[in-house]
């Protein structure tokens, strides 16, 4: 058995396509059959529609890419009468991402997403706070466990918080999203980094800084993943790097109940469906029945 459950949802595999890398669906559908990933968590959604950052927001580095997209997607509302109905038919565990810029465009975004048909809320605790000078809500303990805590109140799905790789005190961070009422937790979102233009003298990215991601972070991620694990009871899914179904494994053993699978879309569209394969075949190789038998086996 390869299917997982995580807080009352069942996935039929523990791999699902991570936010900002598989957009709602749409583009990959016609690649493959999508109803075979355990699940998709959107686009990261916010209370009104975004743009996104000016300038270049794809930028290849050594084994990863770094990213300044600036959350461009087109609104909750949107979001819900436009993109939904189809993610629907797709027959597969659907994650709205939420993010904001405030507590009161989370909670905003929460009500409005809790009377629709989709399975899980991950709550992108990376988003700057425009009431606190631009720091992330995930950047200290204090500040997610107020957002979480006041998401939870009025919450009526499964709460996933996403935590950030920049957190002062990962674990500390978990604890307190636990602690808060997050009924599961996923991590690592990327990490802060930056690059610059040698011949022009500049930053690559308008925002001098970016989002990295890809299997150069993956050895950290795994470490995280793994120190989150032994420190709450609830369930995690970890992600960050994750290209082979030896990496997703890892992060399985590690403690994840599933994986989300990112920058590696970009690389193989259909990357997912190799990864739940591969797991497939470990499983039959290694004599595992049930993909329980090795979560957390470490």
């Amino acid at each position: 058995m390869i299917n997982v459950n995580i807080c009352g949802v069942n996935f039929k595999n523990p791999v699902i396509a991570a936010s900002g890398t598989f957009g709602f669906g749409e583009e990959y559908s016609k690649l493959f059959d999508i109803s075979k990933l355990g699940g998709i968590s959107t686009k990261g959604l916010t209370i009104n529609k975004k743009e996104g950052n000016d300038g270049i927001r794809i930028y290849e580095t050594s084994s990863g890419i770094m990213n300044s997209v600036g959350l461009q997607n087109p609104g909750v509302d949107s979001f819900i009468r436009e993109k939904l109905p189809a993610m629907k038919e797709l027959d597969t565990v659907i994650i709205a991402n939420l993010g904001g810029g405030s507590i009161e465009d989370y909670l905003k975004g929460i009500e409005k997403l809790n009377d629709t048909g989709i399975d899980m809320i991950e709550l992108n605790i990376s988003c700057p706070n425009v009431k606190s000078g631009g720091m992330a809500f995930g950047i200290k303990s204090k500040v997610a466990f107020e957002v979480v805590s006041e998401v939870r109140k009025i919450c009526k799905k499964p709460l996933i918080v996403k935590l950030s790789p920049n957190a002062e005190d990962i674990v500390d961070m978990a604890y307190k999203c636990c602690e808060a009422g997050g009924d599961c937790l996923s991590l690592v979102n990327t990490f802060k980094g930056m690059a610059i233009d040698i011949k022009r003298r500049k930053p690559v990215f308008d925002n001098t800084f970016a989002g990295v991601s890809g299997p150069a972070i993956k050895p950290i991620a795994l470490r995280m993943v793994y120190e989150v694990c032994k420190n709450v009871n609830i369930p995690v899914i970890g992600m960050g790097g994750i290209c082979s179904a030896e990496d997703a494994i890892e992060f399985i053993m590690a403690g994840a109940n599933a994986v989300q699978i990112g920058s590696a879309n970009f690389m193989k569209p259909d990357i997912c469906l190799d990864i739940i394969e591969g797991i497939q075949r470990f499983m039959e190789i290694e004599g595992v029945k049930d993909i329980g038998e090795i979560i957390g086996i470490m």
